[in-house]
């Protein structure tokens, strides 16, 4: 059946994921302290060695309350994806508004290069993260 939706593209899609994720922080900060429940690393509480993603959420509440300098000690990366949200959310509304064309489908080429971008991203975040915590 139908709809008479168009599917998202991947970017949008990632986009719409960052926006739930900034919302989550804006919320997440009252309820960890309300409840006493934080969101650990898993990789890390249970082998001590910190993941790519280690301190995305700190980084990710201090931006939402303003601290860039905690959000960019945290993990530097929050910056890039905090773009990139902003960046989509604007495509998004454009297109709604008919102001953007349709996306067109990633060919074979691109995905690959997106693959390798999000690859190297990864790996210079963990990167970071094994020498903000005496990895390396």
């Amino acid at each position: 059946m139908d709809s008479g939706r168009r599917a998202r593209s991947v970017p949008e899609q990632l986009g719409l994921a960052g926006l739930g994720a900034a919302a989550a922080s804006l919320v997440y900060p009252a309820a960890s302290h309300a409840t006493g429940i934080s969101l650990p690393c898993p990789l890390r509480t249970f082998t001590g060695v910190p993941c790519p993603l280690c301190g995305m959420t700190t980084a990710a509440t201090s931006l939402a309350a303003g601290n860039p300098r905690a959000a960019l000690a945290a993990n530097p990366f929050v910056l890039l994806l905090a773009a990139g949200t902003l960046a989509m959310t604007a495509l998004l509304v454009a297109r709604a508004a008919g102001l953007a064309p349709v996306p067109v489908p990633w060919g074979p080429a691109a995905r690959r290069r997106a693959w390798w971008a999000v690859a190297l991203l990864a790996a210079a975040s963990w990167a970071f993260q094994l020498h903000r915590f005496g990895w390396i």
